[in-house]
C-alpha cells in the first residue's frame, strides 16, 4: 500500500493530466484567433491552467527531478501570474501554452502515472 503522501502525488498528476487534457479539449477545432474571441474558452483554459500550475507546485522535488526537461519553475510561477496579474494574461500567451508548451509536462506526468498504474488499478 502506497503512504498518504504517495496518494496525494498520485492525485495531483491525475489533476495535471485531466487538465491538460481538458484544456487542449477546449481549443480543439479553434484557430489563435477564434480561441481570442470566444471568453468562455479563455476562462476555461485559463482555469486549467490554474490547477495545473498549483497541482505542480504539490509534487516533491524528486519527482521533478527525474524530468529536467519540464520547467518546473516557470510552471509553478505562472499561476500566480493567472490569479494576481490576470490582466496580464492574453489569450495569446494561454494559446501559446496549450499549443506548444505543455508536450514536456504531459510526457513526464505520463511517465509518473505509469509508475503508479500497479498499484492504483
Amino acid at each position: 500500500m502506497r503512504s498518504p503522501s504517495s496518494k496525494k502525488i498520485h492525485r495531483s498528476l491525475i489533476g495535471i493530466a485531466e487538465n491538460i487534457d481538458l484544456a487542449k479539449q477546449f481549443v480543439a477545432g479553434c484557430d489563435a484567433a477564434a480561441f481570442a474571441a470566444d471568453v468562455r474558452t479563455v476562462y476555461a483554459v485559463t482555469r486549467c491552467l490554474e490547477i495545473i500550475s498549483e497541482a505542480v507546485r504539490r509534487l516533491p522535488a524528486a519527482l521533478t527531478a527525474r524530468h529536467p526537461d519540464v520547467p518546473w519553475s516557470k510552471i509553478k510561477a505562472a499561476g500566480n501570474i493567472y490569479r494576481h496579474e490576470y490582466d496580464n494574461v492574453s489569450p495569446a500567451m494561454l494559446w501559446n501554452t496549450v499549443e506548444t508548451a505543455l508536450g514536456e509536462l504531459e510526457k513526464a506526468v505520463q511517465s509518473e502515472l505509469r509508475a503508479f498504474a500497479p498499484v492504483w488499478k
